[in-house]
């Protein structure tokens, strides 16, 4: 209904047109403001809506309140239309045909530590950002960068070397990478000249010296085996995967280029930088002994990425926001030197993720590793799985935690703002009420359950004109919105926080109605308003990656 009354609006006005929920349903289902409209037909917005409200004709009641149009939709044709179309649609409800050709690149690790919490969310927005993006018509590639170069790398590297013994993995193999790292911190407490033999494993490793490559190759291999391990668990699966080292000394041809140009100068320590101006000042693009940063190669991989994905429309970063300034200076460098991926690139900066104690330090060893919480949270939704079945196989159990305790995770963090801060609490987060993944997935399971009890009798029913059940169509009706918003917004944040306010609306409503003791037709129609409310508990749910149970 609301898309009818929009197109009827858009024939008159000749443009696209935003419709208002009045905060009093007396004041009608939808509002039309013409506050907007006085500068184009120079009158009075009040006139406007007057005038309009004499044009436009359809299956509704309109009244004018001073510069609003107020909508009044016949309920039964509303749910009528509303239902019918989800069950027709099903999981394709609310899809649209963007046809725009779209790069993520998540979740980029640094090859020195295992996967943790921040990667976690990282992985969380990437996945569920990807597939809203699909749901809209977009074609979507997702690519991945292994960090698996630099003085983090080395630093790993330089106290397996000194303390490790040649010992093979005794544990997940990037955790076992990760201690390293940690040790290096800590030694070199005792040891301040280590920071300097890390910075000459590095220009060893840059010379390509046999000894140092080898054991880099080692320590990559093992990183890299534990991070696919934790990327099968969250089902990432890349297009394409790049390597910084495979390319960070192409990045040095790019600010050669540029130092000829004139755009990048040398300083008195033979170091070369970029001066950005005030707001982000000079940056060092490679240091007096020549080594690369970071920038360096991400400069390279910008054009890179737009070359083998030549019809790229837009290049999404998703990186933490403890980067912007990094993002900043890539884009403005990209910029100054006038490459493609200038001003088709955007970097979505997303807030930290701490815990309840606080911040945490890979370098201190107080993170929490991705492969340790999913493994925690899994064995607490299995207690509470045994606290309510006593029958249930170990198979089951297993399967059910594990649907159920990765949704947890992931809806925990994706019901937050991505751009703001917040801290993971693991026992809120599984818990089978409130805020949270399992009692979405919960009111899912309630559908199923409800649909496999009662089916629909004699002819289908969708006319409803009860409070309840014309709010809960009211809300089905708003999805496709929720998701292009989210989508516009890079906001997956919306589209969790309405299927809690669905599973909410549908509780109230199943709670006061005996579906299965209705009438006939009563009944027919709310079974089908059912069927309606779990489609769309599905379909929002595999927007987030999380999947459904047919019983919890």
């Amino acid at each position: 209904m609301q898309e009818e009354i929009k197109s009827k609006l858009k024939k008159i006005l000749n443009e696209e047109v935003f419709l208002e929920i009045p905060p009093d349903p007396k004041l009608g289902d939808y509002a039309f403001p013409c506050f907007s409209l006085a500068k184009k037909f120079r009158k009075n917005p009040n006139e406007i809506a007057f005038d309009l409200s004499k044009k436009i004709k359809g299956k509704f009641r309109v009244e004018v309140n001073g510069a609003y149009l107020n909508f009044f939709i016949d309920k039964g044709e509303l749910s009528k239309k509303v239902i019918i179309k989800i069950l027709k649609e099903k999981e394709s409800y609310g899809k649209r045909k963007n046809k725009k050709n779209i790069l993520i690149e998540y979740p980029s690790p640094n090859t020195n530590k295992p996967l943790h919490l921040g990667h976690v969310r990282n992985i969380a927005l990437g996945n569920s950002l990807s597939n809203l993006l699909e749901f809209i018509g977009n074609n979507v590639k997702k690519v991945n960068l292994n960090n698996d170069r630099g003085i983090h790398i080395c630093k790993s590297m330089l106290a397996y070397k000194k303390f490790g013994n040649n010992k093979k993995p005794d544990k997940k193999s990037d955790h076992f990478v990760g201690d390293f790292y940690v040790l290096f911190e800590k030694e070199l407490q005792k040891n301040k000249e280590l920071e300097n033999e890390a910075y000459e494993l590095l220009k060893n490793w840059e010379n390509n010296e046999k000894e140092t490559i080898n054991l880099w190759k080692k320590m990559n291999k093992w990183a890299l085996n534990g991070f696919n391990e934790t990327y099968n668990i969250f089902n990432l699966k890349f297009d394409k995967i790049y390597n910084e080292s495979a390319f960070y000394n192409k990045g040095k041809v790019i600010i050669d280029k540029g130092l000829k140009k004139g755009l990048f100068k040398k300083g008195e320590n033979n170091e070369v930088f970029v001066d950005l101006g005030e707001e982000l000042g000079k940056k060092v693009l490679l240091r007096p002994d020549g080594t690369s940063v970071y920038i360096t190669q991400d400069l390279y991989l910008a054009e890179l990425k737009f070359k083998d994905f030549p019809k790229t429309d837009l290049s999404i970063y998703v990186v933490a926001n403890e980067q912007n300034y990094h993002f900043k200076v890539l884009f403005k460098i990209l910029e100054f030197l006038n490459l493609k991926a200038a001003k088709k690139s955007y970097h979505l900066s997303y807030g930290y993720v701490s815990l309840p104690e606080g911040r945490m330090k890979s370098r201190e060893g107080t993170v929490v590793d991705a492969d340790d919480l999913v493994e925690e949270i899994v064995n607490l939704a299995k207690k509470e799985i045994e606290k309510r079945y006593s029958n249930l196989s170990k198979k089951e159990i297993e399967r059910r935690a594990n649907i159920i305790g990765l949704g947890a995770i992931i809806f925990f963090i994706l019901k937050i703002d991505p751009f703001k801060d917040m801290i993971f609490h693991p026992e809120k987060s599984i818990s089978f009420e409130g805020d949270t993944g399992p009692y979405v997935q919960y009111s899912y399971a309630r559908c199923s359950s409800i649909l496999r009890n009662g089916k629909v009798k004699g002819k289908s029913n969708y006319n409803l004109f009860n409070d309840y059940d014309i709010e809960l169509v009211k809300l089905l009706e708003k999805f496709p919105d929720i998701v292009n918003k989210a989508t516009q917004k890079y906001k997956p944040s919306l589209v969790a926080n309405y299927l809690l306010e669905l599973s909410r609306k549908f509780s109230e409503f199943y709670d006061r109605n005996p579906v299965l003791k209705e009438e006939n037709n009563l009944r027919n129609a709310r079974l089908n308003l059912i069927k309606s409310i779990s489609v769309i508990l599905k379909s929002g749910l595999n927007l987030l990656n999380i999947k459904t149970l047919e019983e919890m």
